[in-house]
């Protein structure tokens, strides 16, 4: 079976950097309104972008996004 996301520290790494949404939606080249779907859990998005969210904060993708196993 496929793992689900069940979350993500995505508000919670980019408030301690104090960035905003805008801020860090351009530092990734997408949307302020991805960000925020990505935050609330409305979007997991694609391995590209998980991957370099995980870059710019500095920690392993599997920490920046919560996974279980169904």
């Amino acid at each position: 079976m496929e793992p689900t996301v069940t979350g993500n520290s995505v508000r919670e790494l980019r408030q301690r950097q104090a960035l905003s949404q805008a801020q860090l939606a351009a530092a990734m080249g997408v949307s302020r309104q991805t960000i925020n779907s990505i935050e609330v859990g409305r979007y997991t998005p694609s391995l590209g972008l998980a991957m370099a969210l995980a870059r710019f904060f500095g920690c392993p993708v599997e920490e920046l996004f919560h996974v279980a196993d169904q």
